[in-house]
């Protein structure tokens, strides 16, 4: 029997050799000890991914010859905390009966599989959405933790004297990731340019001549340029939703760079989303200025952030973040933040769990370690 096992070891690997694939564990376990305060509530939990996103992933590649290659990649967001996975949107569109997960793991985070080639990229499954791209890279504190810039927080804002608050700022259920999406990325190799254009199904039925027959259905771009001390890009997408009085078709559109002087990198990006409800539209503005300061083995983090929507009495939002984080080694590291949100016009975001009255002001606090492999 041993004997049987390690033949068909040998075979396997010598398959694999031949056929040139590999297949890579990789992760994320990061755990914050987190603090906010608030005019309502505070709170204070042993959190995760204050300074990374905890995960856990397989990804794998074969070479099919002829400069072309097939490549999956399943990764599954966790709470170290308690041992939980995070959920997952089914088809792009809001409330408890389109998502799953919170229990066991699911690869909410990214499940695709793709065919390469000097054309450039086939990709298809639930991935990123293209405008989270710029806010997420060119946000100092990579949109973790207390420090998060407060364009991803739109929906905490509100909307005074239209329904209970607008939903869908930071574009929605589809505004970090899109499920059910077919997407196309341009070759790496094309002078410092990049991009890629997406898709995505809400997967509803057809021709029922119901309103929310598209629910869920978009798409978007993004195009970049990073060559030396400079990375820019510009990104848009749109889902469509039924009209109501609180929520409709998203459209968002940014724009965001980095530049590196060596000492420090300084960036910054501006976000407009626009909310079709019934009797007009409702417009979201965000904008974030920040730096990357390397201090011998660690780095500081810093930034500034707003967001504000133009309707009733234009609420409001403002965050001030500071960080520092500390390396031990390329794999594990320490770091903590402090971060302010002061609310005007009704708007009512708060940091590090907690949860305040309208106009009143929030801070949080993360302490945590990181370990990747």
């Amino acid at each position: 029997m041993k004997k049987s096992l390690v033949a068909l070891a040998v075979l396997a690997a010598a398959g694999a050799a031949s056929a040139q694939s590999s297949v890579t564990l990789f992760g994320v376990v990061d755990a914050t000890l987190t603090i906010g305060r608030g005019e309502l509530t505070d709170r204070t939990q042993l959190t995760d991914s204050g300074y990374n996103s905890s995960r856990l992933g397989f990804r794998g590649v074969e070479d099919l010859g002829g400069g072309l290659s097939a490549s999956f990649w399943l990764e599954a967001g966790m709470n170290n905390d308690n041992g939980s996975g995070d959920l997952t949107s089914l088809n792009n569109q809001p409330g408890a009966a389109n998502s799953t997960g919170g229990g066991g793991l699911t690869f909410n985070r990214r499940s695709t599989v793709s065919l390469s080639g000097g054309f450039g990229e086939v990709r298809l499954g639930r991935d990123y959405a293209p405008t989270f791209w710029n806010l997420t890279v060119f946000d100092p504190f990579g949109t973790n933790g207390v420090g998060t810039t407060l364009t991803t927080l739109g929906t905490q804002v509100g909307v005074a004297g239209v329904g209970a608050g607008v939903v869908g700022f930071n574009g929605g259920p589809t505004g970090v990731r899109t499920s059910n999406s077919l997407a196309y990325f341009l070759p790496a190799n094309i002078g410092g340019f990049y991009g890629q254009i997406q898709g995505w199904l809400g997967e509803n039925p057809q021709d029922t001549g119901a309103a929310t027959e598209d629910d869920g259905r978009g798409l978007g771009a993004r195009f970049g340029y990073a060559a030396g001390p400079l990375n820019v890009a510009v990104a848009i997408q749109q889902t469509e939703y039924a009209a109501t009085a609180t929520g409709g078709d998203i459209r968002t559109i940014n724009v965001g760079g980095q530049w590196d002087f060596g000492v420090a990198k300084l960036m910054a990006h501006f976000n407009r989303d626009t909310i079709d409800v019934l009797g007009g539209e409702v417009d979201g503005n965000s904008f974030l200025v920040g730096a990357l300061v390397p201090v011998g083995a660690g780095e500081i983090r810093a930034s500034y952030s707003q967001y504000r929507v133009d309707a009733g009495a234009e609420p409001r939002s403002r965050k001030v973040a500071l960080g520092y984080v500390h390396n031990l080694s390329k794999r594990t590291a320490l770091y903590t933040t402090a971060a302010y949100v002061r609310n005007d016009g009704g708007a009512t975001a708060a940091v590090g769990g907690s949860t305040t009255t309208a106009n009143e002001n929030s801070t949080g606090f993360d302490f945590g370690i990181r370990h990747s492999f």
